[in-house]
């Protein structure tokens, strides 16, 4: 932590601002003429500290509507390119990234980074229910293992509505196909659990999301070197961009903060602000020279 405390908060901020807005590292050691462990030190740092906050502020929300959706990237290689003594380890190849975003505030509830299988699903609803101040309605995509994870979460307390989407055939071979997404055929509309408006059962904000992400954050952008080459590093970068998106951006049709939308901030956080969550360190008293001599001798 000491080497990025001595960079002045101004710099820091500097430093987060060009991360929040895509940046590579490599870039952002050019533009703000520091070293790469400088730039992966405060990401570190900041990106524990912003998860910690986070964790502990995002409570007794006031959600009425939540949408949830999964995100995939990867870290370190592609799945199909994991060396053979490497596969099945967490944290190399794919990625998925779950997020739940309350529909009138925009703010996103809970976030959690983890593989794509059922325990994750019941890890990530686990998470979201006690986050929520009061029943609301639940929107997921037609994955089925968050049937079983919702209701174990939500039990009836919850209105529970899947949205599921048939595409095209993806079976093209055309050069264009990998720039390009697979049509969209149809979406239908389940209910699940308890009462849900048919009107409301949407993933579109939570989808919207999903693009802020791959727009915002370098390493999600697709068809690239910009991937995450350590898994640590991707959660930092993720849990930084959700406090900046969260706390210190304003939300165009809401003209205020997600965070201040659902009543758990007073004001638009600067990026000094997010940068000082990191404690300084406490300077430590230097012992007398006869002191120090003392110690060595014995």
């Amino acid at each position: 932590m000491g080497a990025m405390n001595k960079l002045p908060l101004a710099k820091r901020a500097q430093i987060l601002s060009l991360l929040v807005e895509g940046m590579s590292l490599r870039a952002i050691t050019r533009v703000a003429d520091c070293s790469i462990n400088t730039v992966t030190k405060l990401l570190v740092d900041v990106g524990e500290a912003c998860a910690e906050y986070q964790d502990k502020h995002l409570r007794n929300l006031p959600c009425k509507r939540v949408q949830c959706d999964e995100i995939w990237s990867f870290v370190g290689a592609k799945k199909k390119n994991v060396p053979d003594h490497l596969k099945g380890v967490f944290g190399i190849g794919d990625v998925w990234t779950w997020t739940a975003i309350c529909a009138d505030t925009k703010l996103i509830a809970s976030y959690m980074v983890a593989d794509h299988t059922a325990k994750s699903a019941r890890l990530f609803m686990d998470d979201l229910f006690p986050r929520l101040a009061s029943r609301v309605q639940l929107t997921t995509d037609g994955y089925k293992p968050y049937v079983e994870a919702v209701d174990r979460a939500f039990g009836e307390g919850v209105d529970y509505g899947m949205l599921v989407k048939i595409y095209g055939d993806p079976q093209q071979k055309s050069p264009e196909r990998k720039y390009s997404p697979v049509e969209f055929v149809k979406a239908t509309k389940h209910e699940i659990i308890g009462n849900p408006d048919k009107d409301h059962i949407s993933t579109s904000f939570v989808e919207r999301q999903n693009l802020t992400m791959r727009m915002s954050m370098r390493r999600f952008t697709r068809l690239t070197n910009a991937f995450s080459k350590k898994l640590e590093n991707h959660h930092h970068a993720i849990s930084l961009h959700f406090m900046h998106y969260n706390f210190g951006r304003i939300h165009k049709s809401l003209r205020v903060t997600p965070a201040m939308q659902a009543g758990i901030a007073d004001h638009v956080w600067s990026l000094e602000e997010i940068a000082a969550l990191v404690p300084e360190p406490v300077a430590k008293k230097r012992g007398s020279y006869k002191k120090r001599e003392a110690q060595i001798s014995n």
